[in-house]
């Protein structure tokens, strides 16, 4: 009989060892996602840093970013090239990680008047009668504008934006994440 009872002690033992684990679990992802929210919205600010910074330029009639780019690596890819075979790879290799990245902002980038993410994600959802997923705005989305190359991470990305801003709300239904538009203020302020 005394074989019976250490069976609940370890069970218990068990029981608070998961409880323990889950409660860690879930404030570390507590963590991480006010991380990736505050990361969001430093890119953000550096996206739209990056397209004041792009007028200016354009503006003010500066360097063309392939030129900058060619006289920049024209000098740093002299010395290696000189000193033997490594250096035509190295310069290779330059030119292929500056032409990627060159293609991927070729992709879509906004035009002057067009709505960012943000305002089409939000504009959408306030004709919505029900909540939506990320995914469901970005096919939507891409319906709408196919001009634009829609990304469900750039979508979902901008609903979280709207959510940290107040212009949506997220709601969580098992493992997914739904999007709306937030209640009108005055109807809140009027009661």
């Amino acid at each position: 009989m005394s074989g019976n009872l250490p069976v609940p002690s370890v069970t218990a033992d068990y029981a608070q060892r998961v409880a323990a684990d889950l409660a860690a679990n879930q404030s570390e992802q507590e963590r991480v996602r006010t991380e990736l929210a505050r990361l969001q919205d430093e890119l953000v600010r550096l996206e739209d840093s990056e397209q004041v910074l792009t007028k200016m330029q354009d503006v003010l009639g500066g360097v063309p970013k392939q030129a900058a780019k060619q006289r920049k690596g024209g000098k740093g890819a002299a010395v290696p090239a000189a000193r033997g075979s490594n250096g035509k790879t190295a310069a290779g290799k330059l030119a292929a990680v500056a032409g990627r990245k060159a293609s991927k902002k070729a992709v879509s980038p906004k035009k002057a008047g067009e709505p960012t993410w943000l305002e089409l994600t939000t504009a959408y959802l306030g004709g919505q009668s029900e909540p939506r997923s990320a995914a469901e705005v970005a096919a939507s989305l891409t319906e709408a504008h196919p001009e634009r190359a829609v990304q469900v991470t750039v979508v979902r990305n901008s609903l979280e934006q709207g959510v940290a801003q107040g212009l949506l709300e997220r709601s969580k239904q098992g493992r997914s994440v739904f999007y709306s538009p937030t209640a009108p203020a005055s109807a809140s302020s009027g009661s």
